[in-house]
């Protein structure tokens, strides 16, 4: 049946699109609810320019360990040592930057080495000698913990060369003639990436349609690019009012985009859904599972590392605590974003959509001064309604 042609008795193709993707805009709107909610109890607090500046700040960390996490839930596993391994490498860096007075480049580049290390450790008995992953993991968030504390010897090390402080609490630099109200180049930069989103779907779209795949609606398809358009505009316009976009923001966007081309356009990526459907039939297919599964570990601690150095630089000291409780945001962000626990399943966007939720709800409700305690339950309460939605849509 071809896009425009409905059989008798069938679903309009508007609805059927609607209900394959309930998943995906169900987050959005999800998330636009939420948002929504807490700009109307927060007085109009939250979307202010300087709070969005925190906002982003706050969880870039947590949205870089989600890219890594989404490549390893999809492929059946989990890792409950990313937050013990990102407080492990700040307690390194520290160690380095600040008692060895390394540069920070030099630095850096052997913190990331060493999360890729740490990464194939943890990988390679997953992959090879297919110990669970939950067993390793959670022995490596003891061990790295205990090292953390052991290489700041229980102290706080700090603070960093403020060179090394740019990468998290720095701002690209202003090319045009500074306003003092706007920053022209960040706003310049934000309307660039609107339209290549926007340029980006268009493609797709062209793509499927001529691989005869069911798409959505023309209707559907230009409003939902114009809202897009609007939406990233208006909060590059926010943030641009400020003090610009800040260096980590450029990070975590390249990051996405890389990510989002691995696992949609690349023969790796659809490899790695593929071990997470059914890996005995993936392997028999001729895929090197236990190989992929071991690079997706490195992968993770890459970034776990990546996390580590902007936490530390944003806090600008390393202590013992760093890196507490972040495995369950970013696992929580993976899930939520509409990731499945039986693997297989899960999109970038998704992975920092539910991030996303998780930042707002975390910003706004400190906003509203609700304490620790029943932020935790409301988050609890959050990750398992989204795993119910999951476990329905598996069985429906």
């Amino acid at each position: 049946m071809s896009n425009k042609t409905i059989a008798l008795g069938e679903k309009p193709i508007h609805i059927s699109f609607l209900k394959d993707n309930l998943r995906e805009y169900g987050m959005l709107l999800s998330l636009f609810a939420i948002m929504l909610f807490f700009e109307v109890m927060t007085q109009g607090t939250l979307l202010r320019p300087l709070n969005l500046t925190n906002l982003v700040l706050q969880n870039s960390y947590i949205v870089i360990m989600a890219l890594g996490m989404l490549l390893v839930i999809v492929t059946g596993h989990i890792d409950l040592s990313v937050g013990s391994v990102a407080g492990f490498i700040g307690a390194v860096a520290a160690v380095l930057m600040v008692h060895y007075h390394l540069p920070f480049v030099p630095a850096s580049l052997i913190c990331l080495v060493l999360g890729g290390l740490i990464g194939a450790a943890q990988g390679y008995w997953v992959a090879y000698f297919k110990i669970p992953s939950f067993i390793v993991t959670l022995a490596g968030m003891l061990v790295f913990k205990g090292l953390a504390l052991a290489i700041l010897q229980g102290q706080s090390v700090g603070p960093f060369p403020q060179t090394f402080q740019k990468l998290s609490s720095g701002f690209i630099p202003e090319v045009f003639t500074d306003t003092g109200t706007l920053y022209p180049t960040s706003l310049l930069m934000g309307a660039a990436v609107a339209l290549v989103l926007v340029y980006t779907n268009y493609k797709n779209r062209a793509r499927q349609l001529s691989h005869d795949i069911n798409v959505e609606p023309n209707g559907f398809f230009i409003f939902k690019n114009l809202v897009l358009f609007a939406v990233v505009l208006y909060f590059t316009y926010l943030i641009a009012s400020h003090r610009g976009l800040p260096n980590v923001l450029v990070i975590m966007m390249a990051l996405i985009a890389l990510y989002g081309f691995l696992t949609s356009r690349t023969t790796i990526g659809r490899q790695i859904y593929a071990i997470g459907g059914n890996e005995k039939a993936a392997k028999l297919s001729g895929i090197k599972t236990e190989r992929l599964t071991f690079l997706t570990f490195v992968n993770m601690g890459v970034l776990s590392a990546l996390a580590g150095l902007v936490f530390a630089a944003r806090l600008n000291t390393a202590t013992p605590k760093a890196g507490l409780g972040f495995e369950l945001d970013v696992i929580a962000a993976c899930f939520i974003g509409g990731a499945s626990a039986y693997g297989g399943v899960g999109r970038v966007t998704g992975a920092v959509i539910g991030a996303l939720i998780m930042g707002v709800m975390n910003n706004g409700m400190s906003i509203l001064g609700i304490g620790i305690d029943y932020q935790q339950v409301i988050k609890g309460l959050v990750l398992l309604g989204a795993v119910c939605f999951d476990v329905y849509n598996q069985k429906r």
